[in-house]
């Protein structure tokens, strides 16, 4: 049996799908990008004329969406520190890897869960960086 998840404090998912589904004690979280709740705001990310981004900053994207993910996990019944698994989609692993490594270490110096990092071209709205995370349910 699971139970699923949907948060109005955390941006609304872009598909038909919820932010997390729980099964016994493990949580399921979908594809966390780092847009603002609420809004199509995507905190670092200028758009062109054709919707297209023309610039960002990765610095601020990974604080949005380390900050979505904890919303989440919260209002779930978990928390930062049950993080087990957390993979990570980079559209610009070469330019980008570094700066994000550096963050998510700020992020992760207490709880270490286990990550894989990965390149993708593109991700389904204007972002460079989605988080897809599992993590144990702290309260029944």
């Amino acid at each position: 049996m699971s139970e699923s998840y949907t948060s109005d404090k955390a941006p609304e998912p872009v598909g038909l799908y919820p932010h997390a589904k729980r099964v016994g004690n493990m949580l399921f979280l979908s594809g966390v990008g780092p847009r603002k709740p609420n809004s199509k705001d995507i905190p670092g990310v200028t758009l062109n004329s054709n919707g297209e981004i023309a610039a960002y900053d990765i610095v601020a994207q990974c604080q949005s969406v380390f900050e979505n993910v904890r919303i989440i996990l919260e209002e779930a019944g978990s928390s930062w520190d049950q993080l087990v698994d957390v993979t990570v989609f980079l559209t610009d692993m070469k330019n980008d890897f570094e700066t994000y490594n550096r963050i998510y270490a700020e992020y992760f110096k207490d709880n270490q869960p286990c990550r894989t990092t990965v390149e993708v071209s593109s991700l389904p709205t204007p972002i460079s960086i989605e988080l897809k995370c599992i993590a144990t349910i702290i309260k029944e």
